[in-house]
């Protein structure tokens, strides 16, 4: 319903800037009409008219981008209570039936394993609210190294198929790397946006997860990495979009996915602050998606 409402202001708005641009410019010429024989006093009601058409113009638009921008941050405010809340409570409940209750050595250890899980989802949350502000600020390129590209992405590849205890058919290599593909910059940065790649396409993957990783070097001086999934597919109107920050889709198909709308913030930013760049490529929703990232190899003869 949030949503609606705000659609909704966000029409009244156009429209109610649209009349008042109509209306101003009926006035013009309207006045010009009744005053074309004054040359001097036609061009000054000339321009204070078009003065006041493009106030108005550009207020229409600062108010849409505005309400859009607390459509956002109200959506982002709303994940972010989910995310955090839900393992707070799993965890609380949790730990009320271990005081409460006398329990065997397996319950005991799937209680325990459970809230570790729900513990990782909690950190990991915080910790992609952490790397979206580190993101805004840019990266710190006095402390950037030689980084192992290929050895970053296959860490990434092991760590969220045991996270989302995928096999490894579901999320495996389509090019396998050879060797090292290295590039300059900060490690740990790297992982992170790697690794916001594997957890988007899995998350937009459906329930039959089909992903494919491919690090490429089209060039001595360029590795790409690319992710390819079968799932929801992005709409062609989204596919710059879903780059912005707190930014997520309203397809249907996606109603029931939970985030903060940073994932692929991150990944951009983390992107292009080491030189290369990211974007997304998709037929349609429900024809999968393919995600690239682009960074400049360190090459050596």
């Amino acid at each position: 319903m949030p949503g609606i409402a705000s659609r909704t202001k966000t029409v009244v708005f156009i429209a109610l800037g649209a009349f008042m641009v109509a209306l101003a410019i009926t006035l013009n010429v309207t006045w010009i009409m009744l005053h074309w024989r004054q040359a001097a006093l036609m061009l000054v009601g000339v321009v204070f008219f078009s003065l006041i058409i493009v106030g108005l113009v550009l207020n229409t638009i600062y108010l849409v981008r505005e309400i859009r921008r607390n459509e956002q941050q109200d959506g982002f405010l709303n994940a972010m209570t989910h995310e955090l809340k839900t393992p707070i409570a799993s965890l609380r409940l949790y730990l009320q039936t271990l005081e409460r209750r006398d329990l065997d050595e397996a319950q005991r250890r799937r209680f325990y394993r459970i809230m570790v899980e729900d513990a990782d989802r909690l950190l990991g949350t915080v910790e992609q609210v952490l790397k979206a502000g580190e993101a805004r600020h840019g990266s710190n390129r006095r402390s950037w190294r030689e980084v192992d590209f290929s050895g970053v992405v296959r860490e990434c590849v092991e760590l969220a198929r045991l996270r989302h205890h995928l096999p490894p058919e579901a999320l495996r290599f389509g090019a396998e790397p050879e060797g090292e593909f290295t590039v300059l910059g900060c490690a740990e940065e790297l992982r992170a946006a790697v690794g916001n790649l594997f957890d988007n396409a899995v998350k937009y993957s459906g329930p039959v997860k089909d992903i494919t990783v491919d690090l490429l070097t089209p060039g001595i001086d360029t590795v790409l990495l690319r992710v390819r999934d079968c799932g929801v597919g992005v709409a062609p109107a989204d596919l710059k979009r879903i780059f912005r920050r707190f930014f997520r889709t309203r397809a249907s198909a996606l109603s029931h996915v939970k985030g903060t709308g940073l994932g692929l913030f991150i990944v951009r930013s983390v992107a292009r602050s080491h030189g290369g760049d990211a974007y997304a490529e998709s037929s349609g929703e429900g024809r999968g998606s393919t995600f690239t990232i682009r960074l400049p190899r360190v090459y050596r003869v």
